[in-house]
């Protein structure tokens, strides 16, 4: 009798380290994921600025120059693609509603890497599943990695305002 419950304890640990190592697998393949569409941002936010100051820049150059950036990752190529398109296709709207958030401040006077990264960021928010308070995260990140010593405040500032009042009630 105590073999056998030798034996089912020996079972148990085995099933209990398992379970901790799917655990912790699990958590760092999200973490590699994460890291991964954290540089499809970047790809992306780098895609909007080459448009905004080249407007020749055409959107099938754009798609070239992020499948040649991920050759490997072909979701990643399609996440990056999604950010850039869709900011670019809904552009207007966002742009209209980044300035009526932005007291005081015109796009034409914000920091080419601020509006962009603002303007992906209220995309990212208003039409993707991510929860907003991670794209205000990634944001303020992107806003730190490209923009100046202002740049993660200012994006901060602008997009906490912009949080659904349903997603910061759920947070």
């Amino acid at each position: 009798m105590f073999k056998n419950n030798s034996k089912s304890l020996a079972i148990l640990r085995h099933q209990v380290s398992s379970s901790q190592y799917s655990t912790r697998y699990s958590i760092e393949n999200l973490i590699q994921t994460m890291a991964k569409r954290r540089k499809a941002r970047e790809l992306a936010l780098q895609m909007l600025y080459q448009i905004d100051v080249n407007p020749d820049v055409s959107a099938q150059d754009v798609r070239v120059m992020i499948r040649d950036q991920m050759p490997e990752d072909h979701d990643l190529q399609r996440f990056a693609w999604l950010l850039f398109s869709g900011t670019q296709e809904l552009r207007r709207q966002l742009d209209e509603k980044i300035e009526t958030i932005a007291d005081n401040w015109k796009l034409s006077r914000m920091a080419v890497t601020d509006r962009n990264v603002l303007r992906m960021a209220a995309y990212e928010m208003f039409h993707s599943d991510t929860p907003p308070k991670v794209v205000v995260d990634e944001a303020i990140e992107l806003a730190r990695t490209f923009g100046g010593e202002n740049s993660p405040s200012f994006v901060n500032g602008i997009l906490d305002r912009m949080i659904p009042p349903e997603a910061s009630q759920t947070n």
